[in-house]
């Protein structure tokens, strides 16, 4: 009886048990799945969905946090194999909150790369993440980008798509939302162009408005549509940003001016079919002249010329608004009404258009895509012809590592490798076997053959110690653009980092500009960074960062940047004739030993400017070079030592470019270079390449300075050797 009574009372227990356990498992579900229903995070990659090689993009992460506060870290890394930089930055989740922050990433190839974001809290637990993440489209360095923000979904810009049927050659057109238009310069600098309806522009926040002036003023080229007056008023910085000023609305009834100017765009090479030249008629059947297959002069000829005529567009009215040009070039115009004005600012260019793209006539235009097309400036030879495969090669860092790659680093030449490894196996093979056999010991190869690889082991550190070994170093070498902001000036900097390590060791870097990023070393169009992992925490929009660097190597690393200053040089170009007159003072404490002035298509050798004293030059044709024979003969040099200086053995000083002033002044015109078959190119980040800067009527000053740095050094840590050199890179607006 008291065994089925136990029985009885384990059994009520046991269901009591699963009823508990039944109870809490569903609580704790609940809880769980609350818990992570109430953290929202999504994650947006590029410009709508677009990155770009070689260049910033942002990465945004919105934040929704109804749980409980927390203070967590956005962790983002490369996702899949090779080495890439882990970013984190610090965020504060209060209960309730909705936070939206960019971080800007690097792109280090022109095809798909993946990409984790993490969110993790204080105990570095992941509490939400967007693991293998990739872009919609990725496209290569030299490919056009515009980004829009227009009124309305429908009116923003649109390119047409090439001819060659490949993706990464695609000019692309995105659009932004203005909630999360960045307001950091560096991570827009990788659009061509921004069109801004002026509706919008009165929205922007503050933060905003300086990154797009920012923007504009380092070589964006800014595309504004007038809507209303009132929004030029409502907007003083447009307004005198402008080079238009807006007076009244008024009507203009015909316009075919558009759609003529489409037809007369950039011109192509073609041949097309007609008489033969002399001498060169082609056959058909043997004995049989073709006519079909004659070879005719090329001719210049826009590919757009056979548009058609949108009769529709032609005779509806337009609105625009009426003015006065302040400053630049009236591009069109429909009678004596103009229609698109532009005018250099800066590096870069601000174009009005009187009228509103998103309204009728121009809303339902067939030709729209055709317009916004040439207005970006996409090259008409892409709808020509399939024959393009995209620019690849060689990236730029590579010309300023082989400048500034710490000296105490020799490399092995390839004779003396094969010649070494030659001894060796004579050693090991014939010469130890014959020896024993002549000493009659062969047993004692148990002992001669660990002492000859203990010697050759021992020799080869002694080699490798010889060629390598010596003190830590610090290396920079900064190229500034000196920016006018009024009667400051807007500092827009990359500062290329070289540390040399004799030991395995990390080493701490910050810096506290206004906006500052850091990245690895860039290599080629094929993608990857070549220096170690780096760990950089964003600390606002800058950086502290930590990088690891190998015993006896040399790490290339970059940081972009922008600092307000004040200005270092007050240079006035006036044209005289043909000729030019040059007047530079020198505001700075430092003399610059080399400058150069580029005006047009041609460099002119300036000399040396002493601190604090005016040069005036006077300048002509017959004095200067021509800026493409310049770069061309001394690019092909630079590709081969860029190319040498990846290679682990070679010449003694292979991979080396000694005459930094020359140097660095040629990568700034690397357009000029032209396009090389095989990837014989040089691959460089937006903003480096002045080349469009001087084809739209600006003179840029280049001012090499030795022993100067503009800003404080990244590095923490005080090393044994250290050197910077700035080279400073003026704009100038040609006078009459």
């Amino acid at each position: 009886m008291r065994a089925e009574q136990m029985q009885k009372v384990l059994t009520q227990i046991l269901r009591r048990s699963r009823l508990l356990l039944l109870f809490f498992g569903i609580t704790a579900s609940g809880s769980f799945t609350n818990a992570r229903a109430a953290l929202q995070f999504d994650v947006f990659l590029g410009y709508d969905g677009t990155v770009r090689e070689a260049s910033w993009f942002p990465i945004v992460c919105e934040i929704k946090n109804d749980g409980p506060p927390f203070s967590g870290v956005i962790e983002v890394t490369p996702a899949g194999y090779g080495k890439g930089n882990t970013q984190r930055l610090p965020v504060e989740l209060p209960t309730g909150t909705l936070k939206r922050v960019v971080i800007p990433a690097f792109a280090a190839s022109r095809y798909q790369t993946l990409w984790d974001v993490r969110l993790l809290d204080e105990r570095g637990k992941v509490r939400q993440e967007q693991v293998a993440l990739r872009p919609q489209r990725q496209i290569g360095w030299e490919i056009k980008m515009i980004g829009s923000l227009s009124r309305t979904p429908s009116g923003a810009a649109t390119l047409l798509p090439i001819k060659r049927n490949q993706p990464d050659t695609q000019p692309v057109a995105a659009r932004f939302q203005p909630s999360i238009f960045p307001d950091n310069p560096l991570v827009l600098e990788a659009l061509d162009a921004i069109y801004l309806n002026s509706e919008v522009a009165v929205n922007l926040r503050a933060g905003q408005i300086n990154a797009l002036l920012g923007w504009v003023n380092a070589g964006g080229h800014l595309i504004v549509a007038l809507e209303q007056v009132s929004d030029i008023t409502a907007s003083p910085w447009l307004r005198k940003l402008l080079p238009f000023e807006p007076k009244d609305m008024a009507g203009v009834a015909k316009h075919p001016e558009p759609e003529d100017w489409l037809r007369a765009g950039e011109g192509v090479a073609v041949t097309l079919p007609g008489s033969p030249r002399r001498g060169q008629v082609k056959q058909g059947r043997p004995g049989v002249q073709s006519q079909d297959a004659a070879i005719t002069d090329p001719i210049l000829r826009s590919p757009f010329a056979d548009l058609p005529v949108d009769a529709a567009f032609e005779t509806a009215e337009l609105r625009v608004v009426t003015g006065v040009v302040r400053d630049g070039d009236v591009v069109l115009a429909a009678g004596d009404v103009p229609l698109i004005v532009t005018a250099n600012r800066g590096l870069g260019r601000v174009t009005a258009l009187t009228f509103s793209p998103e309204r009728e006539p121009f809303k339902s235009w067939k030709n729209l895509t055709t317009f916004w097309t040439r207005l970006a400036e996409v090259p008409a030879a892409l709808y020509a012809t399939t024959d393009y495969t995209g620019s690849y090669g060689q990236s730029a860092d590579g010309i300023f590592g082989a400048m500034i790659d710490s000296r105490q680093v020799h490399k092995l030449p390839v004779g003396w490798l094969l010649a070494l490894l030659l001894v060796y196996l004579l050693v090991i093979g014939p010469f130890d076997r014959l020896w024993l056999k002549r000493i009659n010991k062969p047993m004692l190869t148990w002992i001669t053959f660990p002492a000859y690889v203990l010697f050759f082991s021992g020799l080869i550190y002694f080699i490798g110690y010889k060629l390598r070994a010596g003190e830590s170093e610090f290396t920079e070498l900064h190229v500034v653009d000196v920016l006018r902001n009024g009667d400051r000036a807007e500092l827009r900097g990359r500062t290329f980092i070289s540390i040399y390590s004799p030991a395995n060791t990390k080493y701490p870097l910050a810096s506290d500009l206004k906006f500052a990023t850091f990245r690895g070393e860039f290599m080629t169009s094929g993608g990857g960074q070549n220096s170690e992992a780096a760990t950089i925490l964003h600390t606002g929009d800058n950086f502290r960062a930590e990088v690891f660097v190998p015993v006896w190597t040399s790490q290339l690393y970059v940081s972009d940047w922008w600092q307000p200053g004040t200005m270092p040089f007050v240079v006035t170009l006036q044209s005289v004739g043909e000729d030019w007159q040059l007047t530079v003072q020198n505001l700075t404490d430092h003399a610059v030993t080399a400058a150069q002035l580029v005006v047009g298509d041609t460099i002119f050798p300036i000399g040396e400017l002493v601190a604090g004293q005016t040069k005036t030059l006077k300048l002509t044709k017959a004095s200067g070079t021509p800026l493409a024979s310049f770069v061309r003969a001394n690019a092909p040099n630079y590709l081969s030592q860029v190319q040498q200086r990846q290679n682990a053995f070679g010449a003694r000083s292979g991979g080396q470019i000694n005459d930094l002033p020359n140097a660095s002044m040629v990568a700034s015109f690397l357009g000029r270079m032209g396009s090389e078959p095989n990837g014989q190119n040089f691959v460089a980040p937006p903003g480096l390449d002045l080349s469009a800067v001087v084809a739209h009527g600006n003179a840029v000053l280049l001012a090499w300075s030795p022993d100067t740095s503009p800003v404080s050094p990244v590095n923490q840590v005080k090393s044994k050797r250290a050197a910077a050199n700035t080279l400073w890179r003026v704009p100038i607006a040609v006078g009459q």
